[in-house]
């Protein structure tokens, strides 16, 4: 079966962008500004060539059965976004290391939230949980990498995005067959045209699927009649994730994996730690065969279900600190009045910014540098 997310790339992808591009940990508290700026900053411009390319691909629409009603809704609502093709263009594999990864995906802020949205949904989560055959847990941690909780559901137009890749040539027929599949799925009514916003990559709603995962996998659990995974609402979109892994062979009770001594997965290198892989982490593989992806998803979903995390305590970086000097730096200038998001321990944009803030303030030399010396005056 084609990987739900084999459009993208990263960990990956769009959900890599999410995650870790820009300091994530430095910004994802923030989803709200954040996400208004991206809707500002993605906004269509005209190109004659792209409007020619959309008349032909509604034509093919029309020959496929899609209603002219449909066509003539989704039309206004579809512009050429040069950034989606320039961030296309431009991608490079990710370099956060696993143990910024891993701080990410299991922070602190995201175990807490999660153990929340267990509570706050415990009855829809064990409905689908007896429906699906997949834990509670492994859903919400599903949920907590791709969007946030929903918090990051993205806001760029997704069949402007999908147009547009199509439209670039560079992956047109994939991307061409998911922008049809986005116009079905408005053909079937399952939401309108300007409320269709995803990643800049396409996918969409809180467990970010592209539109042929969800014409295959998405579920009305609530029975409204819409396939919702876009709302406030979770409901469907929960229920979808649970949908998707099950069908693609989830066993209800088995693991993902775990950390071994001399397991054969390793994703952070010789030193980093290694797992064994369980019959679940195929599984997770088909809803995002990235390695680390697959690893978080099931560290957070263990954290979640109150088993412990990783045991591997990862050396020193280049600045001599561990994990945890780096997070009680970030909380030392969150103390300080400093903005440094949410202090995970990946130090990026913010927390530079944060530190060079500390040492004028208090008259250092400006390095913009973590340090042990630097910690010590916090």
């Amino acid at each position: 079966m084609m990987d739900r997310r084999q459009f993208t790339t990263g960990v990956a992808g769009a959900m890599t962008a999410a995650l870790l591009t820009g300091c994530q940990s430095n910004a994802e508290s923030r989803a709200g500004p954040r996400a208004s700026s991206q809707a500002k900053r993605f906004q269509p411009q005209h190109h004659a060539g792209f409007e020619a390319w959309v008349e032909g691909a509604f034509a093919r629409a029309r020959a496929k059965g899609i209603s002219s009603r449909t066509l003539a809704r989704a039309r206004p609502t579809i512009g050429f976004l040069p950034e989606v093709v320039e961030i296309d263009r431009n991608q490079t594999e990710f370099t956060r290391s696993f143990e910024d990864y891993m701080a990410i995906a299991t922070s602190e802020n995201r175990v807490s939230t999660g153990r929340a949205k267990l509570r706050e949904h415990a009855g829809l989560l064990g409905r689908i949980e007896r429906q699906y055959g997949v834990e509670k847990e492994v859903v919400v941690a599903v949920w907590g990498l791709e969007s946030r909780y929903g918090t990051r559901k993205g806001d760029v137009p997704t069949l402007s995005a999908l147009g547009t890749l199509a439209f670039d040539g560079r992956r047109g027929r994939l991307f061409e067959r998911q922008f049809q599949a986005a116009l079905r799925i408005l053909d079937n009514g399952d939401i309108a045209p300007a409320q269709m916003m995803g990643s800049w990559a396409g996918a969409m709603g809180h467990t970010q699927f592209m539109p042929t995962s969800y014409l295959s996998f998405a579920v009305d659990f609530d029975g409204d009649g819409q396939r919702d995974i876009w709302g406030a609402d979770p409901t469907d979109a929960l229920a979808s994730a649970a949908a998707y892994l099950s069908r693609n062979g989830w066993r209800k009770g088995a693991r993902w994996g775990q950390e071994s001594a001399d397991g054969a997965v390793v994703p952070g290198g010789a030193n980093g730690p290694r797992f064994d892989k369980g019959p679940n982490y195929r599984v997770l593989g088909s809803y995002n065969n990235a390695q680390k992806y697959i690893i978080g998803v099931g560290v957070l979903s263990d954290l979640l279900a109150g088993r412990p995390g990783l045991r591997h305590q990862f050396g020193p970086d280049i600045h001599g600190m561990r994990l945890k000097d780096r997070i009680a730096l970030q909380k030392g200038l969150a103390r300080a009045g400093f903005d440094v998001g949410e202090p995970d321990g990946v130090i990026g944009p913010k927390t530079l910014a944060a530190i060079r803030g500390f040492e004028q303030a208090q008259g250092l030399p400006v390095t913009g540098q973590p340090s042990l010396a630097l910690l010590a005056r916090m």
